[in-house]
């Protein structure tokens, strides 16, 4: 079984920080290719914000670079996202999501390339 947890999630004003954790479980973290954070507001895709591969190779949308950090902990096969300067448009349900097979770097923010998903955390960031 693999399952994904994600947690960390709360409302904060603009301009606060948030950091979201993804807790694994069944497969250790070493053991996926790579893994990711993506978000989702009611009637839009789900978009990718931030993923990391085995290497430690980060990629970050636009939209949160420079204000988002993605890391993770082997040891404790959490997954983070550490969230600064968060802004109203962050407000979203945020996804934890992990591939075992190797995604190709044009891919490593694309919906379609994670297989492992969460069921979600809440970030709502007020004026």
């Amino acid at each position: 079984q693999v399952q994904l947890v994600e947690s960390g999630g709360g409302s904060v004003q603009a301009g606060g920080s948030l950091r979201l954790s993804c807790a694994a479980s069944g497969v250790t973290y070493s053991t996926y290719s790579i893994m990711g954070w993506f978000r989702q507001t009611p009637g839009k895709e789900r978009e990718g914000v931030a993923s990391i591969v085995g290497d430690g190779s980060t990629m970050y949308a636009d939209s949160v670079k420079g204000r988002f950090a993605i890391s993770q902990d082997n040891d404790k096969n959490t997954l983070y996202l550490q969230m600064n300067n968060l802004k109203p448009e962050d407000t979203a349900m945020y996804y934890c999501a992990a591939q075992r097979r190797p995604v190709s770097w044009w891919a490593r923010l694309s919906r379609a390339a994670f297989d492992y998903w969460g069921q979600g955390t809440q970030v709502t960031v007020s004026s």
